[in-house]
């Protein structure tokens, strides 16, 4: 007889905080300051939306496909393991298959800083790397460059980059394609010559020789339209304006990056969820997110700290923000030993019902939670614009990357925080209302952020996170549960998720375009109105909502057990009260008689 294994769900949990903690660390060395690196290579608003954008794209129609496959499967561990390893050289290829002039572009900081060196010029830091035919060129542009982006001046990077492939093209012809069909010509004008000698030679073999010369011309005349057309595509690629190769090789490099790493969490987190489940312990499932969001603070704070500390080039002549790339790659190797030993259930009875239609129509079927369901989506939008342009709207106010990564760790902090303050909050306010208070709070955190002053300026706006995140997502908790049918709960969580990520992405390509054409005070401010007018209007439509309670069986089965247990014991008291009385009636019946007898 098959011995059944043991489940030690302490252990289980350890294992699995561990691991969150430390992916949720590497995560956050680098996803927080993408953007920033990006604005270093010189990509504008618009396009570092787009990228933006294509990311949370990727990560919202990749994850669950390849979550659900590896369910399939049974390959869950070898899908953490390969996201784990993919993700990390993909997150190398970014810094170290870039173009050297563009790498050495990311290595511009703070002049004093360069003048700090032992024997650096500022012209020889900022032309590291550049090469030896585009430097005379364009070496008083890229210090322009240096010098307008340390003094905050109104020129865009996309300006000041378009004005330096202006001086790359005058000094450099687009290259001439070799000429691609010589063969083909000189074979066409050796074989007519031929076919015509051999027919007036041998005239009985004429019509064989002209069919087979013929399909020779054919073979040969498409074998050349096929490498003209690749020539083509490769000349393209040559002559395009540097700024669209470099967004090109980004997008590419970002959409591998997000397909390598959008899986890890779904897949970990599903298999957590049934291995618990298979022992009855699914409810201590939640511990885990706490670890995430330590974590996360941890590896944002640090990384932070660390890059600030470092001079503008490194070892080998490796920008310094390049540093958040290797911390992410070090984390996730670290996180390779725990992922061998995640607790994960193996699916032997697999489920084939598709739970997040499922939960759709849930969602749908009420209106609370369909206003819950946009809360979601235009929250999603508003944080986006804040994930992807907060950091620059720091650094044109003189913060450094030590002054980023401290507030942003304020902010995480402050969400962790909420379970804390969770109990007071539902005794004064109802689901609904602390919705629409979550949602305003982050509109005053983006109408605060367009009136930056200073390098700590954005710290104290921070704690409202603790709002604006944390109580957000407890809220749709608590619709989730309301609206859920038993078994569908975490299902209904991923509908809100998945529509929170549809937000990040159109918030990402819509605020790319208004922080390109507008700027970012107008950005925030925006993002801040438009979040507001929907707070203000939320109450009223979740008041002409009907509310639609949903029957709870198990409440139902409790009831009529307990209804049962009281007419038992009702039913013995009354046949205990009925005996007491026919015992009472018979003893004084006898006494009668005897009183008569005698």
């Amino acid at each position: 007889m098959k011995r059944s294994k043991q489940i030690d769900i302490r252990r289980a949990l350890v294992l699995a905080g561990a691991f969150h903690f430390l992916w949720s660390c590497a995560r956050a060395c680098l996803l927080p300051f993408l953007t920033l690196y990006f604005r270093q290579l010189g990509l504008p608003p618009l396009v570092t939306g787009v990228v933006m954008g294509t990311k949370h794209l990727v990560s919202l129609t990749w994850s669950p496909a390849a979550s659900l496959l590896s369910k399939h499967y049974n390959k869950r561990r070898v899908a953490i393991h390969g996201s784990l390893v993919c993700s990390a050289a993909a997150a190398l290829a970014l810094p170290l298959l870039l173009p050297a002039d563009v790498g050495g572009r990311a290595g511009t900081c703070n002049v004093s800083r360069l003048n700090e060196g032992p024997t650096q010029s500022p012209q020889g830091d900022l032309l590291a790397g550049v090469p030896s035919s585009a430097t005379s060129a364009g070496s008083q542009t890229k210090i322009h460059t240096a010098a307008a982006s340390q003094s905050g001046g109104n020129l865009t990077t996309g300006q000041l980059f378009a004005t330096e492939t202006a001086l790359h093209h005058q000094d450099q012809s687009p290259p001439r394609l070799p000429p691609l069909n010589s063969s083909a010509v000189a074979n066409d004008s050796a074989g007519e010559p031929e076919a015509c000698c051999s027919s007036t030679a041998h005239p009985g073999n004429s019509s064989l020789r002209n069919k087979r010369s013929k399909e020779q011309l054919g073979e040969n005349k498409t074998a050349a339209k096929e490498k003209e057309t690749s020539y083509e595509f490769l000349g393209s690629l040559r002559t395009m304006d540097p700024q669209h190769q470099l967004f090109l090789l980004i997008l590419v490099i970002v959409s591998a990056w997000e397909c390598a790493s959008a899986p890890l969490e779904r897949t970990a987190d599903d298999g957590l969820f049934e291995y618990l489940d298979s022992a009855d312990a699914s409810d201590r499932y939640g511990s885990t997110a706490l670890w995430g969001l330590l974590g996360a603070a941890l590896g944002v704070g640090g990384a932070g700290l660390l890059v600030s500390r470092l001079s503008c080039l490194v070892a080998g002549g490796v920008p310094r923000s390049a540093v958040h790339f290797f911390c992410y790659v070090a984390l996730a190797a670290t996180a390779l030993p725990l992922a061998a030993h995640l607790p994960l259930h193996l699916n032997k009875k697999r489920d084939r019902t598709n739970g997040l239609l499922r939960a759709a129509r849930l969602v749908r079927g009420s209106p609370r939670a369909l206003l819950c369901a946009v809360t979601a989506l235009l929250v999603g939008a508003a944080g986006s614009a804040v994930d992807n342009f907060l950091l620059w709207q720091m650094e044109d106010h003189g913060s450094g990357e030590l002054h980023m990564g401290l507030c942003l760790a304020v902010a995480l902090l402050s969400q962790a925080a909420f379970p804390l303050v969770a109990g007071r909050v539902s005794k004064h306010l109802s689901p609904g209302r602390v919705l629409a208070v979550a949602a305003a709070c982050l509109a005053v955190q983006c109408f605060y952020y367009s009136f930056l002053w200073g390098p700590w300026a954005a710290a104290p706006a921070q704690v409202l996170s603790c709002f604006s995140g944390g109580a957000l997502w407890w809220a749709v908790g608590l619709q989730c549960d309301e609206v859920a049918t038993p078994g569908a709960e975490r299902s209904v969580r991923r509908v809100y998720g998945a529509l929170a990520q549809l937000g990040s992405a159109l918030g990402s390509f819509a605020g790319g375009f208004v922080a390109q054409r507008f700027g970012l005070t107008w950005l925030f401010r925006g993002a801040a109105v438009g979040v507001m007018a929907w707070c203000a209007c939320l109450p009223l439509l979740q008041w002409k909502a009907p509310r639609l309670r949903r029957i709870n069986y198990s409440r139902l089965l409790a009831a009529d057990a307990s209804e049962a247990s009281n007419s038992e014991s009702e039913q013995e008291a009354d046949w205990l009260e009925k005996a007491m009385v026919n015992d009472s009636s018979s003893s004084n019946n006898n006494s009668h008689e005897r009183r008569m007898n005698r």
